[in-house]
């Protein structure tokens, strides 16, 4: 692992993909990390249209395409030869939670329709998983690199779904047996819980009294975060584990980009 002085060193023109960058947690942090100097990559359906400074080199990708993803990667690699942070925000667990004019997304599960296991799982989870290995076999010759897994607390009690826990408790499973096998090569892999993040759909939400975002978070906040657990000299210590942001926040000094510094939620307030 790089010391202070080099990660300091190098952090201007450091590397960062950033999956399902085209709006919500993941746009944040590709705004979050270009901010702090990162070289930032972002990928998603819709990336081409998405609301980001041209900065932000955007790749096309569906990440539920094996071929779309290992382009991703090849770019990246002709282009820098190099990437030090991966943040896996690719989601598609939101997406028709109404249908037929029916909030389908609290229904048990027997009776959930099977394209919201597939968005979970495989365009979440299993693009993660890909997204990781193809990163894991740019970071490990250079033993260095820090790949983030967004996650949440349905990984430790239901929240609603059924599915939604199973994604994110395997999220976090993976994140620990991930650090495991990358330690060797003092990569740390990191579960990160957000809180409750003012994306576009939350925001839409809240207008119709859905939310009270007295205590939210902007959704650059995750990128200030991210960006400051990749700065830091014991990172590894922390391998393999979740973190809450905001807590994370609070150790780093990190405030939120209106001066603000969200609250610490714990499971109980969930």
């Amino acid at each position: 692992m790089a010391n202070d002085g080099e990660r300091n060193e190098a952090q201007t023109g450091s590397v960062a993909l950033v999956t399902g960058a085209s709006r919500g947690v993941g746009r944040g942090v590709a705004l979050g990390l270009l901010s702090a100097g990162f070289r930032v990559y972002g990928t998603g359906r819709s990336i081409d249209q998405a609301d980001l400074p041209r900065e932000v080199r955007r790749v096309r990708c569906d990440h539920l395409n094996d071929e779309d993803t290992a382009h991703v990667f090849e770019v990246i690699r002709s282009e820098c030869r190099a990437l030090d942070l991966v943040v896996n925000c690719a989601w598609g667990g939101y997406e028709k939670m109404v249908e037929g004019g029916a909030f389908t997304w609290t229904v048990p599960f027997w009776e959930q329709p099977m394209h919201r296991w597939s968005g979970m799982m495989d365009a979440g989870v299993r693009a993660a998983y890909v997204c990781s290995a193809h990163a894991a076999r740019m970071m490990t010759p250079r033993h260095r690199g820090l790949i983030v897994n967004i996650s949440f607390w349905a990984a430790q009690r239901h929240l609603g779904n059924t599915i939604y826990g199973i994604a994110k408790a395997a999220t976090d499973k993976m994140t620990s047996d991930m650090a495991v096998e990358l330690k060797p090569f003092d990569i740390p892999v990191i579960a990160l819980y957000p809180g409750l993040v003012r994306t576009e759909a939350v925001l839409a939400a809240a207008e119709r009294g859905a939310f009270d975002l007295s205590t939210s978070e902007s959704p650059e906040f995750i990128g200030r975060v991210i960006n400051a657990l990749f700065r830091d000299p014991n990172l590894m210590s922390r391998t393999g584990r979740v973190l809450v942001a905001a807590a994370a926040a609070k150790e780093f000094g990190v405030l939120d980009i209106d001066g603000s510094s969200p609250p610490v939620l714990t499971l109980a307030d969930i």
